[in-house]
Parts: structure tokens; sequence; C-alpha cells
């Protein structure tokens, strides 16, 4: 997925410039410049790095809403809570976890919600100087698109890829590892807290699986950080959820379907307190 969209990226940024040379020298004979394969790799490189590298927690929210899952009260992680996160791990971790909150209360047009949650999130993101990127534009832009889902998830995803790119550029590229891994978990936890209702439907356990494809995508990003304590700490949390998917294979019963719920329930409140 990274691949492809910095392939594409490339590809606008290509037809951009070469548009731009093409006006500033029209009616002048001129030869075509190749591009350098060397500098094309090391430019999708670059912008593969600063794009989020999973499927966000919106467009996995809007596959609740597809499947028309209603909305759990109190689910989420308290915005309150945001003052108790002080240390880098939690602050970065659940980042990504309001982040997945703030997708969910978005989605299903809870308005207040949707309040809440930006300001905890300014809260988590004051330090990093990422409050600019929530701002009450970002809200400005939800309320206005509040009838148009596709549009929404265009907005969050936005705001995600940017705050992803930002700390990646400020040498945090383990702190935003902690913000995906946040918001994996926060995203996996409000689907399966709608099992009950949701576990016969078939898009249902299509969504679990490609939640295990992204959690194995996470684990091959984060593995080689492994030395980085604020990495290794994440990664020794989530150890539960790799053990009950390990277990699986191309389809789920409502066993193993309720055994991720409880491995996923014990490490979201690990994260969360």
């Amino acid at each position: 997925m990274k691949k492809t969209l910095a392939k594409i990226l490339v590809a606008v940024m290509i037809v951009t410039v070469a548009g731009a040379s093409s006006c500033k020298n029209r009616g002048e004979s001129r030869k075509q410049k190749e591009i350098n394969p060397v500098e094309l790799e090391a430019l999708e490189k670059k912008i593969e790095e600063n794009v989020y590298p999973l499927p966000t927690s919106a467009e996995v929210i809007k596959k609740l809403t597809d499947m028309d899952l209603g909305y759990i009260l109190g689910a989420t992680n308290p915005p309150d809570n945001a003052r108790n996160y002080v240390e880098s791990y939690n602050r970065s971790v659940n980042l990504g976890v309001y982040g997945a909150d703030l997708s969910y209360s978005t989605l299903y047009n809870m308005q207040q919600d949707v309040i809440d949650y930006l300001a905890a999130i300014r809260t988590l993101a004051l330090e990093q100087n990422l409050s600019k990127i929530y701002d009450e534009s970002l809200y400005d832009r939800i309320k206005e698109n509040f009838d148009n889902r596709d549009t929404l998830v265009t907005i969050l995803t936005d705001a995600f890829d940017r705050t992803y790119a930002y700390m990646v550029d400020a040498g945090q590229a383990n702190l935003a590892l902690l913000m995906v891994g946040g918001a994996w978990v926060e995203g996996m936890y409000l689907t399966l807290s709608v099992s009950e209702s949701g576990g016969h439907l078939s898009g249902f356990e299509s969504t679990l699986l490609e939640q295990k494809k992204s959690f194995e995508l996470f684990l091959e990003l984060a593995s080689p950080h492994s030395s980085d304590p604020l990495i290794e700490r994440i990664l020794a949390a989530v150890q539960p959820v790799k053990d009950v998917y390990d277990t699986l294979n191309t389809s789920l019963t409502m066993d193993e379907i309720e055994s991720l719920k409880k491995a996923v329930n014990s490490v979201r409140s690990e994260l969360i307190k």
C-alpha cells in the first residue's frame, strides 16, 4: 500500500514538474530530460517513509458504518484521560487511540464527541507541536461534511498522514510507530465491541482478517526498532494479540473472535490506563 501510494505521488510530482517546465520553455526546442532511476527510487523511498503505513482508523471505522453497526456509547477512551498521559510512551500511544476515537465519533456523527476528542488530541499533540493539525479549521471541515462519510475519511486520513509525516521528519519515528500501534489497537477494540451484533455478517469477518494483515505490517515496521525501549515496550504490550492471531487461519469461528476480543481488550486496557 505504501509503495503504491509513493509511486502515485512521485508520478504526480513528475507530471507537475514536467508541466511547469513545458510552460516555462514553451516554443523552445529542447531535449526531454530523462528521470534518473537512482533519484526516482530515492524520492519514492522518502515519500514512502512519510505516508501513514497502515489503513487509517477512519478507513476501518467506515466499514462498521457501512455494515450499519450502531455506535456504542461509552466505548471510547474518555477525553478527560488525556491529562493523565505525561510520558512520551503514553502520550504517543494515546495520540493514536484518540485518533481512532475521533474517527469513530466523526463517522457516527457524534458532534460533541468530535469537539471533545479534537481537544484531547490537541492536549497530547501540544508538546510535539502538532496541535495546529487539529485546530478549529479541521473541525469546520468535518462539520461541513458530516453527511458525506467518504469525504470525512479523506479529511481524517489527511490529518493522520500529516501527523505521521511531521513526527518522522522531526526524528521521532519511534513515537510515530507508537501512535500507529495505539490507533490499531483502538480501531480493533471498537470493531470487536460490536462482535455480538456483527459477528454473523460476512463483512465483519473480512474486516478482522484485514486487520490481521495490518497488525503484521505494524510488527514488520516496528521490529527493526526493537532495541528502542519505547518500541520494545509496545511490542511486548501487543504480544497477546499476536499470540491469538498466530493461531488463526483464513476463516474465523465465533470462539476465535471471542479469543481475539479478550486479547485486544486486555492490551487496550494497559495502553489507556
